[in-house]
């Protein structure tokens, strides 16, 4: 789930909901575009490690309050954000720390996250498909350049623009996938037909043909399946 926070009275697109992860992370190239000074910082250089086992170098951590906005109400909150040096498709990640300091519930079937606000309210913030689809496609095509678009902007109201480009998606040319040979179809016993490529061997053909056609219940042939 990506919806949109308010940093430093700049509005930050691209901040991706994270129930799985104990730390909330602003990336550093972010951090330099809202035009912090490194001194408000707070030293931390320890890395910290990807699902992959990946080394992630860090800056420091910093407080700041986040505002999050549903139409004309908000609740601003505290976070204390680690700083961290390494690409993404995000601009910010809010963890468990946040969201319990939020009181947020999120239900991911409906793009949604609920919170109440200091007047006792019930306050709902939508996530953004478009942005998340994005991230996603970006996050699948990680040697592409990245695009130069801003995603940080100033909050409705006012007319100051921050100068300087966003960091993703990472898109410039056309990465859609294209046949390295050629095709023969496959009719399949519900219907359906898939492609083999003429390049199999035929003990591969053999193999593969009744494996595909006694398993076609596996196949997702449909957004149900």
């Amino acid at each position: 789930m990506v919806i949109t926070v308010e940093l430093e009275n700049y509005a930050v697109k691209k901040v991706l909901i994270d129930q799985g992860s104990s730390i909330d992370i602003l990336y550093w190239e972010i951090y330099q575009k809202l035009q912090l000074p490194t001194t408000t910082m707070a030293p931390y250089d320890e890395p910290i490690y990807g699902f992959s086992r990946e080394k992630v170098s860090t800056h420091g951590y910093i407080d700041l309050h986040t505002v999050f906005r549903d139409g004309a109400q908000t609740k601003t909150t505290p976070i204390r954000f680690l700083v961290v040096d390494a690409p993404t498709s995000y601009n910010v990640l809010l963890d468990r720390p946040s969201l319990n300091t939020l009181g947020a519930v999120v239900s991911i079937p409906h793009l949604a996250m609920k919170f109440p606000s200091p007047s006792g309210d019930i306050l709902t913030i939508h996530g953004d498909q478009q942005l998340a689809r994005e991230c996603y496609m970006a996050g699948l095509r990680p040697q592409l350049p990245i695009l130069q678009t801003n995603h940080i902007e100033r909050p409705p109201g006012s007319d100051i623009a921050l100068s300087g480009d966003d960091l993703d998606p990472r898109v410039g040319r056309d990465a859609r996938l294209k046949l390295v040979e050629e095709s023969i179809p496959l009719e399949l016993p519900n219907g359906h037909t898939i492609k083999l490529g003429t390049g199999l061997q035929p003990e591969q053909c053999d193999i593969l043909t009744p494996t595909l056609i006694n398993n076609t219940n596996l196949f997702a042939w449909s957004a149900a399946d």
